[in-house]
């Protein structure tokens, strides 16, 4: 399957490295039209203000919206997700969650965890920087994972978020999660 990574800003070579590694090609997507040609589309952290001003100069809001693509954000990938932010409103409305941005605290506040992430693993290595959490759950979004008492990973259908960045691991299990449990179901289904 053929796995794009919104290249406006963050980790897109890392990303394309986990979907490498999970057996599948990842391709940068720069432009609107690209996303016809992939199968699954993962939106990589970064700053959630600078990455919406940018995704509205190039079209993509409209695009992602109308959208049925399956969509894994990470860190301010979750927060575009998102269909609520606490103190703003929501960018693409995908995920039935209400988001806390820079919830961890700052910069120098980051820290690494060990997640037990439902239905994938119980030693999933979480990196935290600059992180938001999931403040609450409506609809069908699920909760897949916490870290203490804040929810830090959540699957709504074709969607999946999480606080953290997987992608700065070595561990692409969250990445090869969203391929096989996720995209490849979808591309079944057209088939």
């Amino acid at each position: 399957m053929k796995i794009g990574v919104l290249a406006l800003q963050g980790a897109v070579r890392e990303h394309i490295r986990h979907i490498a590694l999970s057996g599948h090609e990842g391709v940068a997507v720069k432009r609107v039209e690209q996303l016809d040609d992939i199968d699954g589309l993962i939106i990589p952290g970064g700053e959630s203000t600078t990455l919406r001003r940018l995704m509205n100069l190039y079209g993509f809001k409209d695009a992602l919206q109308q959208s049925t693509l399956p969509m894994f954000g990470t860190c301010a990938g979750l927060i575009i997700l998102a269909a609520n932010i606490v103190g703003e409103e929501g960018y693409l409305d995908k995920l039935n969650i209400t988001v806390q941005r820079n919830s961890f605290g700052r910069q120098v506040d980051s820290f690494e965890s060990e997640l037990d992430v439902k239905g994938i693993a119980k030693d999933i290595e979480g990196v935290f920087i600059r992180a938001p959490h999931i403040e609450s759950v409506h609809g069908e979004a699920s909760v897949l994972s916490t870290e203490g008492d804040k929810i830090v990973a959540v699957q709504q259908g074709c969607y999946l978020g999480v606080s953290f960045h997987p992608e700065l691991t070595d561990d692409y299990r969250v990445t090869q999660y969203f391929i096989e449990a996720i995209v490849k179901p979808t591309v079944i289904e057209k088939v």
